[in-house]
C-alpha cells in the first residue's frame, strides 16, 4: 500500500512537470489563432472565442515565409548530414585503424567540446568573410559541419558491433570502403537516426551564429525572422508573433515524434543532454 501511495505522489508530480512544460507551448498555439484585440483582452485563455488564421496568412505577405523556411531547412540538412557523414568516417578510422599518435588526435577531438563557442566565433566570422560566403546559408553551414559529440555517439555505437564480422571481411578481402558502406552503415541505422535528428533540430533552431552570418532579410533563418519581427513590427502585434515561433517549432516537433524512439534509446545509452 505504501508503494502505490509513493507511486501515485510520483505520477502527479509528473503530471504538474508536464503541464508547466506544456502551458507555454498551449499559451503559443492559442494566441496565434486570436485577433490583436481579443489576445489583449484575454490573452491568458487558452480556447480562442473565435479562431482565425488571419495571423498565418498577413504573416506569410510580410515576411515571405516560404523562403525562409526553405532557408531554415537548407541549412539544417547541410549542417546534419555533414555531422553525420564525418563523425562516421572519424569514428570508423578511430575503432578500426591503428596508427601512431591515434588516442593523441582523439584526446584532442574530445577537448573540442569544451571548447567555448565564443572562442572561435571570431575566427570562423573571418574564414567566412573571405570566402565571400557572408549573407549565405552555406557560411552559416562550413563551419559546423564536424563536431566531436557524433564522433563519439558513433565510436561508442561501433564498439557494439562484434569484431569478428569485421575481420572476416578484411581476411576474405573485402575493401574498408564496401565495409563501411554495406555492413557498418546498415548496423548502425538506429544511431544514425537518433543522433541526425538531434543534429537536425539543433541546428533548426541556431540563432547566434547565424545572427553574425546573415544580415540580409532574404537570407534570414526563421529563428532570425522571429526576432527581428519581436523587435520590429511583431512587437505591437503579438498574436503575429506567436504564429511564426508557432511554425517555427513544428519541424523539429514532428521530426522529434517521428524518430522518438531512436532518440529516447540514443540517450538513455550514451548520456546525451
Amino acid at each position: 500500500m505504501l508503494t502505490e501511495k509513493r507511486n501515485w505522489g510520483w505520477h502527479v508530480l509528473l503530471i504538474l512537470i508536464v503541464m508547466a512544460i506544456m502551458l507555454p507551448v498551449l499559451f503559443m498555439i492559442s494566441n496565434s489563432f486570436k485577433t490583436l484585440q481579443e489576445s489583449y483582452h484575454a490573452i491568458l485563455q487558452l480556447i480562442p472565442a473565435k479562431p482565425t488564421f488571419s495571423n498565418y496568412l498577413t504573416l506569410n505577405k510580410q515576411i515571405n515565409l516560404l523562403r525562409m523556411v526553405s532557408n531554415t531547412f537548407l541549412m539544417a540538412m547541410i549542417v546534419t548530414l555533414g555531422k553525420v557523414a564525418t563523425g562516421l568516417l572519424a569514428a570508423y578510422a578511430f575503432q578500426n585503424f591503428h596508427f601512431k599518435g591515434k588516442r593523441l588526435v582523439y584526446f584532442i577531438f574530445v577537448a573540442t567540446i569544451f571548447v567555448p563557442f565564443t572562442t572561435v566565433m571570431i575566427p570562423n566570422y573571418l574564414v567566412i568573410a573571405k570566402m565571400n560566403l557572408l549573407n549565405n546559408v552555406i557560411g552559416v553551414a562550413l563551419p559546423q559541419m564536424a563536431d566531436a559529440t557524433g564522433i563519439m555517439l558513433f565510436i561508442k555505437a561501433m564498439g557494439k558491433i562484434p569484431a569478428s564480422l569485421t575481420e572476416s571481411a578484411k581476411v576474405d578481402g573485402i575493401p574498408n570502403r564496401k565495409i563501411f558502406m554495406n555492413l557498418i552503415i546498415p548496423l548502425l541505422k538506429p544511431s544514425i537516426i537518433s543522433v541526425g535528428a538531434i543534429f537536425f533540430i539543433n541546428s533548426w533552431n541556431e540563432y547566434v551564429w547565424p545572427t553574425l552570418v546573415l544580415k540580409d532579410k532574404s537570407s534570414f533563418t526563421l529563428p532570425l525572422a522571429l526576432q527581428n519581427y519581436i523587435s520590429s513590427e511583431g512587437g505591437t502585434n503579438f498574436p503575429l508573433a506567436m504564429a511564426l515561433a508557432v511554425i517555427m517549432i513544428v519541424p523539429p516537433l514532428l521530426i522529434y515524434m517521428i524518430f522518438q524512439r531512436y532518440i529516447l534509446n540514443s540517450i538513455s545509452t550514451s548520456g546525451l543532454k
